[in-house]
């Protein structure tokens, strides 16, 4: 094979620029056809090459997915050609599948590495990678920051290898393969499938053009659920809008739900790793609603015990409902590699963020838009109460709050002047209500004493501020939003 595999080597010169690929909160992104290119990718292929090579898995392969994005599945082969030239063999899930699915994948075979070519959430003409490690989960700060050394080591080369893909197909050095159903499988394996099934709900699904229409028809309709499906195509413009189950985004599942009296509709994002939901009313449920509701079902309905774990933009509500059941909720930046990572460290039974990625305790470690969604219908199945009732009934035992969110972009200069007065200077607006503390972990955070709190903080993954209050009324929450917008000059 070492013979063959010489003579299939191709080279051309190295292209690429390390400079280009930078790993945020969510992999790598980029606009197509500027920093995401042949070029870029493949030196990319050629830094996790050397980092495994170094690490000495090199012969078990890695698994690479990717989703609806234009230029996704011919990147998945650019990097594949360059995998096989370093004799690394490339699992290739040989049709768009939800991110999710990678990185069970990487976890059940004990693999030590997974790529997912997505772009997840953020507009159609961005596309990028996210890189898995050893037990399914996002690749943390020193594990990208090793690859990007690599990347820079890999820039100094004067050659790129490698085998075009037939045939590096036909000598074995790629697999094509899809284990969707060992996935489907084990998501089935952990809802109540008979529950749901004897409830006869009916759903509406929303995939957002993107991938997890295959996954959630096949779970719901072996749950016997009536299912209809919006905006199911393959279109890589995602209907000319963002693929993110944004409440701006679902008016259409909205009217659905409604119209056709729905028990419930379901939205995931571009690469379903993300949820979105509408309630038997018609309303929007945001990220931070999903968990309260997913983490109090966990907890009363269902018996568990265990903490929760949220990133420091995500509802403080976790906070109320681990105290008053004995638990803790713990605190983490903004990124799901910390969620996933103090999650094991605790044993937590819930994790989430509220960008709208959340994993429950039993499954993946990482974010899974389609096992959230089918938990939901579990719950509305196990408990025979409709979203809005659960709702009410989370407000009457825990209270309300609201969170609001404003993102605002800024040129390279603001951008300085902002990190000197947040960071450097340590300004922050004058409030009446009386602050408990501030934090820098991840951006700058205020805390009240009454529980409520104020963050801004640098998008990871699109060059924007983002500013979350989260108080007990709507009005407080944007008076402060602006506040803290015109103290910055934003």
């Amino acid at each position: 094979m070492q013979i063959e595999r010489n003579q299939m080597i191709r080279t051309i010169p190295t292209k690429g620029y390390a400079k280009d690929i930078h790993f945020g909160t969510g992999g790598w992104r980029a606009v197509i056809g500027d920093e995401f290119n042949r070029s870029n990718i493949q030196l990319l292929a050629k830094a996790l090459s050397m980092k495994m090579k170094k690490e000495h898995v090199e012969e078990e392969g890695v698994v690479i997915g990717y989703d609806r994005r234009f230029l996704s599945k011919e990147s998945v082969k650019w990097a594949c050609e360059v995998f096989a030239a370093e004799g690394i063999t490339c699992w290739f899930v040989n049709r768009s599948s939800p991110t999710p699915l990678i990185m069970y994948y990487v976890e059940k075979h004990k693999m030590h590495y997974g790529m997912m070519v997505t772009a997840s959430h953020n507009p159609a003409t961005y596309n990028g990678f996210k890189v898995f490690t050893y037990g399914g989960r996002d690749a943390n700060e020193d594990q990208t920051k090793e690859i990007e050394k690599y990347l820079f080591e890999a820039e100094k080369l004067p050659e790129m290898k490698y085998i075009e893909y037939e045939n590096a197909l036909a000598a074995g050095l790629v697999k094509e393969f899809n284990p969707l159903n060992e996935y489907l499988d084990n998501i089935l394996d952990n809802i109540d499938v008979k529950a749901i099934r004897d409830s006869k709900l009916r759903i509406v699904l929303d995939p957002m053009y993107g991938v997890s229409q295959t996954a959630l028809k096949v779970i719901l309709s072996t749950a016997r659920c009536e299912l209809d499906i919006i905006h199911g195509i393959h279109d890589t413009l995602f209907g000319r809008r963002m693929p993110a189950p944004s409440k701006e985004s679902l008016t259409e599942l909205s009217t659905y739900v409604k119209e056709m009296e729905c028990d419930l509709g379901i939205a995931t994002d571009g690469d379903a790793d993300r949820l979105g939901v509408i309630d038997d009313k018609g309303r929007y449920l945001t990220a931070n609603d999903i968990l309260r509701l997913l983490y109090y079902y966990l907890l009363k309905y269902k018996g568990w015990r265990g903490p929760a774990v949220r990133n420091i933009a995500t509802t403080h509500m976790l906070d109320r409902m681990a105290e008053a059941f004995g638990q803790v909720c713990y605190e983490v930046p903004v990124g799901f590699k910390h969620v996933s990572s103090k999650m094991m460290e605790t044993d937590a039974i819930i994790g989430g963020e509220s960008s709208g990625g959340l994993t429950v305790k039993g499954h993946i470690n990482g974010k899974d838009g389609v096992y959230a969604g089918s938990l939901l219908v579990e719950m509305i199945a196990v408990t025979g109460k409709r979203l809005s009732e659960l709702s009410e009934e989370i407000e009457e035992e825990f209270g309300k709050s609201f969170m609001v969110e404003n993102s605002y972009r800024f040129t390279i200069e603001k951008k300085e002047e902002l990190m000197k007065l947040l960071f450097e200077e340590k300004k922050i607006p004058e409030f009446e209500l009386p602050i408990e503390k501030v934090s820098y972990m991840d951006g700058c955070k205020i805390y009240f004493e009454d529980g409520s709190w104020i963050i801004a903080r640098f998008s990871g993954t699109e060059p924007l501020l983002r500013i979350f209050c989260e108080m007990e009324t709507e009005e407080k929450a944007e008076e402060y939003s602006k506040r803290f917008k015109e103290f910055l000059h934003l």
